[in-house]
């Protein structure tokens, strides 16, 4: 699909992302999640997420999952964080080949859960583009989550109930959410910047180069260097600095 619609080279050495059963050994820490993304010497194995058994217990990101696998595997897989990470792991700069932080990595993986939608990938199901919009508004809904958590005007018990309600989602997702929060403040919001700093990037390159852009060029060069901090990609490719620090 993402040769097919011209906007992503996707080089024939890159294994699969596959989803496969729990294992005895992780399935007391289902409440989580559990990817291996493979590394940078293992590039010839596939990528595994591990899923639990269906249930009509399933929680939020689960649930979401079993209704339809592609809105996850397009942000954590293919091709999102793990198509990232192997396109930045075969980087020719070994400063670029490792993460730093997370606003480019997670503005880069719902930038592609919004990039699919666009190009038609969830034309064939409504559930499935619902499932995308509401992902869109958990993004929207963790910044201020964020904000307030670290700020004190949430405990803990109240940014859970406030994401039960607004996303909506299960009771014990809405927690490890809040928890997660409250331990990396300022790292949920790193989804929703991290897009937006994309989309003005791609606007922006659109602008410069006119009617020599080509957008599999542009995400190209995103995906390749998806570990380096958006403005310094804008440095790079549009020679603006605007966005560094002095």
């Amino acid at each position: 699909f993402l040769e097919e619609r011209n906007i992503l080279t996707v080089p024939k050495w890159v294994q699969h992302y596959t989803l496969q059963p729990t294992p005895e050994y992780l399935r007391t820490l289902e409440f989580t999640e559990h990817d291996d993304f493979t590394s940078s010497s293992r590039l010839n194995e596939n990528c595994i997420r591990y899923v639990p058994e269906p249930s009509e217990k399933l929680g939020y990101f689960w649930r979401a999952t079993a209704m339809d696998p592609r809105p996850i595997t397009v942000h954590e897989g293919i091709p999102g964080h793990y198509f990232q990470l192997c396109l930045s792991w075969k980087n020719q700069d070994p400063i670029r080949r490792h993460y730093y932080d997370s606003g480019a990595n997670e503005g880069i993986g719902f930038y592609a859960e919004e990039m699919m939608l666009q190009a038609g990938l969830f034309d064939d199901s409504p559930h499935t583009r619902e499932i995308i919009y509401n992902f869109m508004r958990l993004r929207a809904l963790r910044v201020e989550v964020d904000v307030k958590l670290a700020l004190g005007e949430f405990t803990l018990e109240q940014a859970a109930k406030y994401l039960q309600e607004k996303v909506p989602m299960d009771e014990q997702t809405a927690r490890q959410e809040a928890i997660a929060f409250s331990t990396s403040p300022g790292g949920a919001m790193t989804y929703q910047i991290g897009k937006l700093q994309i989309l003005k990037f791609l606007a922006d390159t659109r602008m410069q180069q006119g009617d020599r852009f080509n957008l599999r060029a542009f995400d190209d060069f995103l995906w390749k260097n998806g570990n380096v901090p958006i403005a310094l990609q804008r440095w790079e490719l549009l020679g603006d600095a605007s966005n560094v620090p002095k």
